[in-house]
């Protein structure tokens, strides 16, 4: 379990203290699918790297699994069992597909067991299992890598900050499918995903509603879901997405 107690966090802007997230207290227990969901500016991808420990907050608490870790370094997160798809994917020249997958699961895998996780994502795996991850993929094939490689990974806790983001059509509907069959499997696991997009908050077990920096609503989809549709503030639709 997540149990994130009075966190806030500021930067300094021009020498003035700028607060970007305030006061927010949230629990995500084991096997549920949580989203993060407003505004654009409203602290989500923020939280995010809070979690994961890529930013230190200000005040407040962060727990896992009863654990402390606060102050704690983003390898020894890792290491707990917390894993981070970047909203952009990193680049790695000179690491081939399969090394990646490999490191992510953290043992030795055999070509036709890395394979299988490009395929989870759509990727025809022989086309990319030994390709660097470099320049000369798009941003939507590195996307899909990186999620395969988070799948090896199988963390506690998984965070993906809008996945949906410079990804087409077809590999938008494929991520659905990956969060659906992701959802069905993660009894012991908790996903936490940042996103505008309906057909994700869709899949929610749990919405969470930032704006402004503070915790506006929080609920079962059911609850949450029918007064954020239509409103263009909380929810984008796939205009965003490429049709191609």
């Amino acid at each position: 379990m997540l149990q994130i107690r009075n966190l806030s966090f500021s930067v300094d802007s021009q020498g003035q203290e700028k607060e970007i997230l305030r006061d927010i207290s949230l629990e995500i227990p084991d096997g549920k699918l949580f989203v993060i969901t407003g505004p654009n500016g409203g602290g989500k991808s923020t939280l995010a790297k809070l979690i994961a420990g890529i930013e230190k907050p200000t005040s407040g608490q962060i727990l896992f699994n009863g654990t402390d870790i606060t102050d704690m370094s983003i390898t020894d997160r890792a290491k707990m069992g917390i894993a981070f798809a970047f909203q952009q994917p990193v680049r790695f020249k000179g690491i081939q597909v399969a090394d990646l997958i490999r490191l992510a699961a953290g043992k030795e895998l055999t070509i036709s067991e890395a394979c299988a996780y490009l395929s989870q994502v759509g990727l025809c795996a022989k086309d990319y299992i030994h390709r660097e991850v470099n320049a000369s993929l798009s941003g939507g094939e590195l996307k899909r890598i990186e999620i395969a490689s988070v799948l090896a990974r199988k963390s506690l806790l998984t965070l993906f900050d809008e996945p949906e983001a410079g990804i087409d059509l077809w590999s938008f509907n494929n991520l659905i499918e990956v969060f659906r069959a992701q959802r069905e499997e993660i009894s012991d696991r908790s996903i936490l995903i940042i996103s505008h997009q309906e057909r994700i908050l869709n899949i929610a077990d749990e919405i969470v509603v930032l704006e402004n920096g503070s915790l506006k609503q929080k609920g079962d989809k059911e609850k949450v879901l029918p007064g954020l549709i239509g409103t263009p503030s909380a929810v984008a639709n796939c205009q965003g997405i490429r049709s191609k």
